[in-house]
């Protein structure tokens, strides 16, 4: 099944990269594509107007926040081709155990398996890249800071870096954070002592959300870079990106999708206990860029096995207002929420 998968999966993008590309002056204006965005995002994750008003504002504040943009971006498979791919493939998302659990749609449990169930999970993060919508191209130009104000207002949190490296593995393990490296040292520095520890310690059993080796043709990874595009700048480098789910096999065993390609993600990366999202943290601690994104398969540019943790790239506070974006960096979203366990525990007190 999975190979019948990854060859339909090779047929649908060498198909659609052969089409010609469309028409720069029937592009919509970035402003048109943000309130078709809103539209779908009210409708499927059932925010209130209030809620609503808060993200169009950081979106108005931004000025680059969306999909990328439309005047040069050339996204190599549409939202009709991903949900007729889908269809074909009799792949469906919707997942009534996880809704419940998380409290909201397109969310999956952060767990155990080895010694927990889904209903013992204290965390959900989002199965897709924002706009956590099936066949929804990410939002990506967004910084780090606005990215944890939108995760805000819909009532969720920015995840922490075990969070979102456990949605991967496939187990969601205690932080391993050495904050004791961190003390008395610059960020950069207490960073790098950080990882160094870290990665040393998970390379032995390094694993990918689809499997234990790296491949190609698995994930949203086989699309283009424009061409000139160089330094990143919003003028000469479109967000070529997928619709998210468009490759159903890119998924990790918690049922999370897209954390290889497509956009890579910010994360929050406490160098502090009280730097922790995890633990009702707000002020957070520094930034991360985790996964890969679009060109991946033929740009092999860095590492990005689950736990893999990386250098301090751009490197800021999370809430710093100068916080790095570009057009392949996106963010997921996480959601503290309340255990089986820890219900049934209250009940007997």
């Amino acid at each position: 099944m999975r190979a019948r998968r990854e060859m339909l999966s090779c047929a649908f993008v060498l198909l659609l990269l052969a089409a010609s590309p469309p028409d720069p002056a029937g592009a919509q204006t970035l402003r048109e594509e943000n309130d078709r965005l809103f539209e779908e995002l009210q409708a499927v994750h059932g925010l209130s107007d209030n809620q609503m008003e808060s993200i169009r504002g950081i979106f108005r504040g931004s000025g680059f926040i969306g999909q990328g943009n439309p005047a040069i971006t050339r996204h190599p498979m549409t939202p009709q081709d991903c949900r007729e791919k889908l269809a074909h493939l009799a792949v469906h998302y919707e997942n009534d155990r996880f809704e419940k659990i998380c409290g909201a749609r397109y969310m999956a449990p952060l767990y155990d398996p080895r010694t927990q169930q889904a209903e013992d999970a204290t965390a959900c993060i989002d199965q897709f890249e924002f706009p956590d919508i099936p066949c929804v191209y990410p939002v990506v130009w967004v910084r780090a800071r606005e990215a944890a104000e939108i995760c805000r207002a819909m009532g969720k949190r920015l995840c922490d870096a075990h969070e979102w490296e456990g949605a991967c593995a496939g187990a969601l393990k205690p932080p391993d954070y050495r904050f004791d490296l961190a003390r008395n040292v610059s960020p950069n520095v207490a960073v790098e002592r950080m990882r160094q520890v870290h990665n040393r310690e998970f390379s032995a059993g390094k694993n990918w959300a689809y499997g234990s080796h790296f491949e190609r043709g698995i994930c949203a990874c086989s699309s283009f870079k424009t061409q000139g595009c160089t330094g990143g700048s919003w003028t000469g480098c479109g967000s070529n990106t997928f619709p998210a789910g468009s490759f159903p096999d890119c998924r990790s065993s918690l049922g999370v999708y897209d954390l290889h390609g497509n956009a890579a993600e910010h994360m929050n990366l406490p160098l502090a206990e009280d730097q922790m999202s995890s633990r009702g943290s707000t002020s957070l601690g520094y930034t991360e860029m985790k996964g890969s994104w679009f060109i991946f398969d033929a740009y092999y540019a860095h590492p990005d096995w689950c736990r893999w943790r990386a250098p301090f790239w751009h490197g800021s506070r999370v809430m710093d207002v100068n916080s790095h974006h570009n057009y392949h960096l996106g963010f997921r979203c996480c959601k503290t929420v309340s255990s089986r366990q820890a219900t049934g525990q209250e009940r007997l007190r």
